[in-house]
């Protein structure tokens, strides 16, 4: 026992131990209900990270490398040549709504809007692994679009700062793109941590929260808290993004553990509304989410989300990723419940970090469409590199 103790002080000396010690949460509002005086939680499961030792090396890893998990993919997750020539021209007035799969969670949309176009861009992990550490962790399958053959970035939306999803060359690079810095939607507490790393030009947001963008760059954005931006935002032009709830957790250590906030996106523009959902385990979340939105998608203004932005990947085994990750039924379900026009199946086919092949999602997105109803082209995969098309958003009278 004795050595025992010995062990927990040189951990939490390196500031390995998330029970070490508890800081207060500077955000901590008693007003809402994912909000601790020490972090954040989720609305529907009082989520516990897994024990690093006992879950995942001795219950899950260990385990499943006798077993020979994850298998080999039959076929590579299939890459194609990016279409530059479409992207880099989709733009102003005559620009049209697109996605471009560039790999994991990491989505170019194009976004029509009143006065010209946004090129938007989720959770950028452009680096070779998903890790601390350059010379381990999970590394990425095959070659991914490039940044640096990406148009100007107007805006990028993170959903939480585990490493597939917050990347710290790929955030630094996108601030020193030509043109200036895109705006940086965050969820609270990932601010400073950018701030720290000389990216200054960023928003942070509670759930419900929206920022409405300047409709100039000399104009400022304009934030409204808690489900304000709803009602306000219902007769204007402007792009509004909403930061939703999500079932997950964050950390960058084990030190931080649900020290800062985790989301998704909702993004209302008058000609594409767009969801992504960040990392999430199935929950009531997303049937609330369509509830409080309903507002603004009525049949007669367009009906539900253009375009939703859904994970398909990294769920076995379920007993360690329910409550953080769905599996394609599930993501089919939130599909239906989001009432979304089309999805985009993303989060796999980049980083092998389940025990699924990573050519298994698809499959698996497949018969979780034929069981519930779906049609193939309504909740779809690309290819990495691949950009799908999309109509603009019509309101009916």
């Amino acid at each position: 026992m004795t050595r025992l103790r010995h062990v927990a002080a040189a951990l939490c000396a390196g500031g390995l131990l998330a029970a070490c010690s508890t800081p207060p949460n500077p955000y901590y509002d008693a007003s809402r209900r994912h909000h601790r005086p020490d972090g954040f939680q989720d609305n529907y499961v009082e989520f516990k990270p897994k024990n690093f030792f006992t879950d995942v090396l001795l219950g899950w890893q260990i385990p499943s490398w006798f077993k020979g998990l994850p298998p080999a993919p039959e076929a590579p997750p299939p890459v194609v040549a990016p279409d530059l020539a479409f992207i880099a021209s989709n733009t102003g007035a005559q620009a049209r709504p697109a996605a471009t799969f560039i790999g994991h969670a990491t989505v170019l949309v194009q976004v029509p809007t009143a006065n010209g176009s946004l090129n938007v861009l989720t959770d950028p992990v452009f680096g070779e692994r998903a890790s601390p550490v350059s010379f381990a962790g999970p590394k990425r399958f095959q070659p991914g679009v490039a940044l640096k053959d990406l148009p100007r970035i107007d805006l990028v939306l993170i959903s939480h700062n585990h490493y597939d999803h917050l990347d710290e060359d790929s955030v630094k690079a996108l601030n020193a793109q030509a043109g200036g810095p895109p705006l940086f939607v965050v969820p609270l507490g990932i601010k400073p941590w950018l701030a720290e790393r000389g990216v200054t030009n960023a928003v942070e947001l509670d759930w419900w929260d929206s920022v409405t963008l300047p409709a100039t760059p000399s104009a400022q954005a304009l934030v409204q808290r808690n489900g304000a931006g709803i009602a306000a935002g219902a007769s204007s032009d402007a792009v509004q993004v909403f930061l939703t709830p999500a079932q997950h957790w964050s950390a960058r250590g084990l030190g931080d553990r649900m020290k800062t906030l985790w989301g998704g996106f909702a993004l209302l523009s008058p000609k594409l509304h767009v969801f992504y959902s960040g990392d999430t385990g199935y929950s009531k979340d997303f049937a609330d989410i369509q509830a409080r939105l309903a507002p603004r998608q009525a049949d007669a203004q367009g009906g539900g989300f253009d375009l939703a932005l859904l994970p398909v990947g990294a769920y076995e085994p379920r007993w360690f990723m329910k409550d953080q990750h769905v599996n394609p039924d599930e993501s089919v379900r939130i599909h239906r419940e989001l009432h979304a026009r089309r999805s985009l199946g993303v989060h796999w086919g980049t980083f092998s970090l389940t025990d699924e092949a990573l050519d298994q999602p698809p499959k698996d997105l497949a018969a979780a469409r034929k069981a519930q109803g779906v049609a193939d082209d309504a909740f779809f995969t690309l290819a990495i590199g691949e950009t799908r098309k999309l109509p603009a958003r019509q309101a009916t009278p």
